[in-house]
């Protein structure tokens, strides 16, 4: 098998391997002191070798690896400088090496946590529980094998102020958040007979008098509508079932009108103060944006319309819809994205009016309408042909305009300058950044609902907003970024490890405590049917700031880790204990571990500690 030396004694024996190409000597009592190791099996013959011209033993692995696992077991050391961590533990794992294994695990706790990091805010677990949804799961049957997906998983997430809307395959179920008392189910609805595509939420309508009709949440499929009434106590009742003809493509409030759009060319509004639902035929859509009472609508033929939803009471005519050609694109290219801006100034009748759109042709164009204007209708301010693809989303906020295209997302964002408020020439929106959003979809639909994984851009347009960054379809990461300039904020990962489904970026009011301000949180459904929230707030206020230093470094825990045997040592237990003394003096290679915060989560492989930066570890001691 190998040359032999040292007097024939079997400890000696030189063993020649060849790994990946790369050849590499050491002994027989080096590779076989750990036992039931890949290595142990490979020289007793249970596992079969196989060797190159040289008579050495050829593993087909990544030598690069191979070097410091080697050395580890000539040394039981391990310097980890200049090794990808995560691929020594891969490779650890594979040749058995337990020590090892269990130390990089421990080091690995140092970055994850069961209970998430800072900027992790809190998780809501399935509705009634895994068991349960697993048995509504069962009971709903094959209908849904066709539609893709797991029927169990988070489809869509919507927020509107303190409320959230998560909607499943065939139900939803409706969370308001107190300050007191945290998120708390207030609404579940019935198992419906369809797959939920689209879903919108009214938490509060400013001003509004309707009542017990002040909360609204409504779901759509293909092209039928239900629409529910939510009360304080929980309880819904069905304000009723409405068909828009045709697949509806958006669903959303502007107000307390529920208003659906469809690609085909068809608008359905629901007002709630006559009752009426209203079926408006259009030229097809394929953009619109709200702006206070103002829907606007984007349209194939390159015309921007206007509805003042809020007149819709008084300005019926013949049973239609009040629509109005506000624009026309000069090329009459299909406008495909739209974003309106209101300025400061801006008069309840909405005059002050600033419009970002882009086309099918890729072109970014913004017209602006202030009240000398009134008469002749908004006039064209700027022009941009960056784009080489259809431009699919744009944003204009108080200091940039965003504008992203087909092209796998790519993003081009510019600043805009503005006095007393307006947007100004002097000089003008002058290019910021450039950069790609790329994030793959499940063509099956497996990975979950297009509707409910919309990369933003997200926030409020006086503040700055964030993309969420999904790379690949079964990824348990997102990656937050700055929509104005690509910088990654911060990346989330799931606590459970569950891949993210859906997900959506949403501002809750603060309380009313003095000082108290409205925070941001990005909520992520899971496949498990769990939420999981996370601080953006905090995410911004951290962006730029220095880590202090904290806990143990990963080198520090490693050599830490060496003083003991491994083997002879615990975690701290999952559940508090009352303390007792042992009998005996124990030996002098027993070790424990002390948490820094009674009732962590225990170290241990698989699970995470606190979400503290050392992981929990407020000492290693080596006993004497």
């Amino acid at each position: 098998m190998a040359a032999a030396g040292g007097g024939g004694r079997s400890g000696a024996e030189l063993i020649q391997l060849n790994v990946g190409g790369k050849r590499f000597s050491t002994s027989r009592q080096t590779l076989t002191w750990i036992s039931d190791s890949f290595f142990s099996s490979l020289l007793s013959g249970r596992i079969s070798t196989l060797k190159d011209e040289t008579g050495a033993i050829f593993i087909d692995r990544d030598p690069t690896v191979f070097a410091p696992i080697l050395n580890f077991l000539r040394t039981k050391e391990l310097d980890p400088r200049g090794v990808n961590i995560s691929l020594l533990l891969h490779e650890a794992q594979f040749y058995g090496i337990t020590p090892l294994v269990r130390r990089l695990q421990l080091r690995e706790e140092l970055d994850r946590s069961a209970c998430g990091n800072v900027l992790f805010n809190g998780y809501l677990p399935p509705p009634g529980g895994c068991h349960a949804l697993r048995a509504l799961v069962r009971a709903m049957g094959e209908g849904l094998a066709d539609t893709g997906g797991d029927p169990g998983m988070v489809r869509i997430v919507c927020g509107h102020h303190n409320w959230i809307a998560v909607a499943y395959a065939q139900f939803l179920v409706c969370y308001r958040m107190k300050e007191t008392s945290g998120w708390q189910q207030v609404f579940s609805s019935p198992r419906l007979d369809w797959l939920i595509e689209r879903v919108a939420l009214n938490a509060k309508v400013l001003g509004g008098s309707l009542g017990e009709q002040e909360k609204m949440v409504a779901v759509a499929s293909c092209n039928e509508i239900i629409l529910w009434a939510l009360q304080a106590d929980g309880n819904g009742s069905e304000i009723g079932v409405f068909h828009l003809g045709v697949p509806v493509e958006a669903l959303f409030f502007v107000g307390s009108q529920l208003i659906a759009t469809s690609h085909t060319g068809k608008i359905g509004v629901w007002n709630a103060v006559t009752k009426h639902w209203q079926i408006q035929d259009v030229v097809p859509i394929n953009s619109y944006d709200a702006a206070g009472t103002f829907l606007l609508l984007g349209c194939n033929n390159g015309s921007i319309y206007y509805v003042d939803v809020q007149k819709f009471p008084l300005r019926m005519k013949d049973n239609d819809l009040l629509v109005t050609e506000l624009y026309r694109d000069p090329s009459e290219d299909a406008v495909t994205a739209l974003s309106v801006y209101l300025t400061p100034k801006t008069s309840d009748s909405g005059n002050w009016i600033e419009i970002a759109y882009g086309t099918s042709s890729g072109t970014v164009r913004v017209i602006v309408q202030h009240p000398e204007t009134v008469g002749s209708g908004p006039q064209l301010f700027q022009t941009f042909t960056v784009h080489r693809s259809p431009v699919t989303r744009i944003m204009l906020s108080e200091k940039h305009l965003i504008s992203v295209c087909a092209d796998n997302n790519h993003v081009r964002t510019w600043t805009v300058t503005r006095f007393r408020g307006m947007i100004s020439t002097q000089p003008g929106s002058t290019p910021l950044a450039s950069f790609k959003i790329l994030s793959l979809e499940d063509i099956d639909g497996h990975a979950g609902c297009s509707a409910g994984s919309d990369i933003g851009p997200f926030g409020e347009r006086d503040d700055q907003q964030v993309f969420i960054q999904k790379v690949v379809p079964d990824a348990s990461k997102v990656f937050v970024r700055l929509s104005s300039t690509g910088k990654r904020i911060c990346e989330v990962c799931s606590v459970d490890g569950t891949a993210i489904t859906s997900f959506t970026v949403h501002e809750c009011e603060g309380s009313s405590r003095i000082g108290s301000r409205p925070r941001r949180y990005l909520f992520t459904g899971h496949a498990n049917g769990s939420i999981q929230m996370w601080d953006l707030t905090t995410a911004m206020e951290m962006l730029g700031k220095p880590l202090e230093a904290g806990g143990l470094t990963e080198e520090e825990l490693l050599q830490q880790l060496e003083q003991c045997d491994l083997a002879l040592t615990r975690t701290p237990d999952m559940s508090p204990a009352v303390s007792f003394a042992h009998p005996g003096t124990p030996r002098a290679s027993s070790t424990r571990y002390v948490g820094q915060a009674a009732g962590c989560r225990a170290l241990r492989p698989g699970l995470g500690s606190c979400g503290q930066s050392d992981a929990g570890l407020g000492e290693v001691g080596v006993c004497d």
